[in-house]
């Protein structure tokens, strides 16, 4: 559990805030009382930071993280100490349709965050966001954090290569960072509705068949968004009174895996629902079987998950039970897989 000493008043810089895991650590972090300052490039009045008022709670510097000027300005004017580096365009789809425009946020966002960090004489830790697509396909799962980054699709090969940003920057700069890889984050707050858990349940609600884009085969690891941001403030914690921990990754996972379609199906299940769902096989350019080892992070850093899957998907159907019945938001079925 986060240190309430620690984080009291602390100057924390976040990136991605308006983003599904920056809300529930924003959230996390205010009720800690730290002094949060939130880097937002697109108002997003649906995201949790907008829509539960933490907004009101947080300052807020409008700008884009590859930004190196506005970055700077505000590590610097508000004297941060810890910062998180969230920011990241994160669909696969997306990615594939835009490589340009996703590996320029990805890669050029965090060297430009580094940087301005690297500059920084007050900033002591920053946790940065990778992802087990980093690790692209490989032959020997689960992935620990030795396998080699070699990602070969658009967004894997962006965050591979922020990946190796972050231990350039801790290696030759000696900067005080450290790096998550975490498996796909569900929970309340994901408005992405191209994801199979909210793009599922929304369907269901609607009495619609929830679409699966691929053949539903693919396995995956899913990582509920408070263990996320539980995670990431311990770490910072941890590096703050280890600087050995400079440079090091950390899977984060609940080490279990299914499948796109079993998954699909388990949401159906608990909604007490009859569906079937639409399997279009139409999904390309994705790792066929992830899975992650979080025994690192449970030997180093004393972590470990407080949610189930079952756990988790309870809670994120009440969010979403509670957000269907005060919102009239509309849009298309279709989810990712």
């Amino acid at each position: 559990m986060a240190s309430p000493s620690f984080w009291q008043d602390r100057p924390v810089f976040i990136t991605g805030a308006t983003g599904l895991v920056g809300g529930w650590l924003v959230r996390r972090l205010l009720a800690q009382k730290a002094d949060v300052v939130c880097l937002v490039r697109d108002w997003v009045p649906q995201s949790e930071l907008v829509a539960a008022r933490l907004v009101d709670q947080v300052r807020v510097v409008r700008g884009d993280v590859r930004d190196q000027e506005t970055v700077e300005r505000a590590l610097g004017e508000y004297e941060i100490a810890t910062v998180f580096h969230l920011a990241a365009q994160t669909t696969v789809g997306v990615a594939n349709r835009n490589p340009v425009s996703t590996l320029d946020v990805n890669i050029r966002g965090t060297w430009v965050l580094l940087e301005a960090c690297r500059r920084s004489p007050t900033v002591g830790q920053i946790v940065m966001a990778s992802s087990d697509k980093a690790y692209g396909d490989q032959d020997v799962l689960p992935y620990t954090e030795t396998a080699p980054l070699q990602g070969r699709h658009p967004y894997d090969v962006s965050k591979s290569c922020a990946d190796l940003l972050a231990q350039m920057y801790a290696t030759t700069y000696q900067l005080p960072v450290c790096v998550t890889r975490c498996g796909n984050f569900y929970g309340g707050g994901d408005l992405n509705w191209n994801r199979i858990v909210p793009g599922t349940i929304r369907s269901v609600l609607r009495g619609e068949r929830p679409v699966v884009r691929s053949d539903g085969s693919l396995v995956r690891d899913y990582f509920y968004v408070e263990d996320g941001a539980v995670a990431y403030m311990l770490l910072a914690e941890q590096l703050a009174a280890r600087p050995d921990l400079r440079g090091e990754a950390f899977n984060f996972s609940n080490e279990s895996q299914i499948s796109v379609l079993e998954l699909a199906k388990r949401i159906i299940a608990v909604m007490h629902s009859n569906l079937e769902p639409d399997v279009r096989n139409e999904a390309s350019n994705e790792i066929r079987v992830q899975y992650l080892d979080a025994s690192k992070a449970k030997n180093l850093l004393g972590w470990s998950p407080s949610f189930t899957l079952d756990a988790g998907l309870q809670s994120t159907l009440r969010w979403y039970d509670r957000y269907f019945s005060t919102t009239s938001e509309q849009g298309s079925e279709r989810t990712n897989a």
